[in-house]
């Protein structure tokens, strides 16, 4: 670990001390299992000798099925996000508590997502667990190992990203057991959200210039941590035109507010490299904005035709 990395987290000590303290009064107990419909199960084909999955089965329509898969794939990976994150932050004292206390929430996702899609038979059991086997033996290695504070900023995009991605899926479900689900889910994503992006609140008053650099590079570089899903591009074009999560969302939903709350574009007294990160991070945020036009524009003609053949949107 770099010296500065290690200055960084024992400054930023008692900052995540009192943000653990603040997620547990604020966090809410949940159990994965009152969210699943059990009622809707039965014995799939195998060796109870149940009924052979097929796609008529499924209530949820084709880009549903999709954007639950990526999001159930993406939260499968959690063994290697800890995995990167405890090498960063290390297992000991406050940093280790938090990360053994935010493994432990995560975990409970994909059980949910996994656990609903099997009673529904939404998805082929089978496809679904070669996907599985296929994403988590390739693990995840992050775009943001550069430093903690890199680490950090992705967390904060990451977490934010990945509420608004799962609460949309949910809303595309129409199903209100799936909706209801994913809303939970999504609390938790916020909560920590919050958590990294308060901490990059205390870093910007200690280490100002390394903190904005980390911004620059991080949302420059950002992709989704599911990236690495079989047939992730084509998913994501997909869940992108059924407005799950898109340049759009990305840059005005996900992007924008974490930079205003914390006013990264704002902070003063910058030197030579922090003023230089911040200009570039202006400019990239120009470039958002336009790709996120042209995102509109192609989206909007995609809709058209569909309307236009008598197609659903999603």
């Amino acid at each position: 670990m770099e010296r500065e990395d290690a200055w960084l987290l024992h400054t930023l000590e008692d900052a995540v001390t009192a943000e653990i303290d603040r997620h547990l009064a604020t966090a809410q107990e949940w159990m994965p299992h009152e969210y699943v419909p059990w009622d809707r199960g039965r014995n799939f084909g195998g060796v109870l000798g149940g009924e052979e999955w097929s796609p008529e089965q499924s209530r949820l329509s084709e880009i549903a099925r999709t954007a639950l898969v990526v999001n159930l794939l993406t939260e499968d990976n959690l063994p290697s996000y800890h995995h990167s994150r405890a090498e960063l932050f290390g297992l000991e004292g406050t940093w280790g508590e938090w990360l053994h206390r935010w493994t432990a929430e995560e975990g409970r996702h994909s059980i949910a997502i996994r656990d609903y899609l099997l009673t529904s038979r939404a998805v082929d059991p089978v496809e679904l667990e070669r996907l599985r086997m296929t994403q988590v033996s390739k693990g995840h290695v992050t775009d943001a190992s550069a430093s903690i504070l890199h680490s950090m900023v992705f967390l904060t995009v990451q977490e934010l990203a990945t509420r608004i991605s799962h609460r949309n899926t949910g809303k595309l479900a129409g199903d209100p057991v799936c909706d209801r689900m994913m809303a939970r889910i999504a609390k938790d994503e916020n909560l920590h959200m919050l958590f990294y992006r308060n901490l990059l609140g205390a870093s910007l008053e200690v280490s100002a210039d390394r903190t904005v650099v980390a911004f620059r590079d991080v949302v420059k570089g950002f992709r989704m941590p599911g990236h690495t899903i079989p047939g992730f591009a084509r998913a994501s074009r997909k869940m992108a035109l059924a407005g799950v999560y898109n340049p759009r969302i990305h840059r005005d939903d996900v992007v924008m507010p974490v930079l205003r709350t914390l006013g990264v574009l704002d902070v003063g007294g910058l030197g030579p490299e922090g003023a230089e990160a911040q200009e570039d991070l202006g400019r990239h945020l120009a470039e958002l904005d336009a790709a996120a036009t042209r995102f509109d524009e192609v989206a909007a003609a995609w809709r058209a035709r569909r309307r236009d053949t008598g197609r659903p949107a999603a």
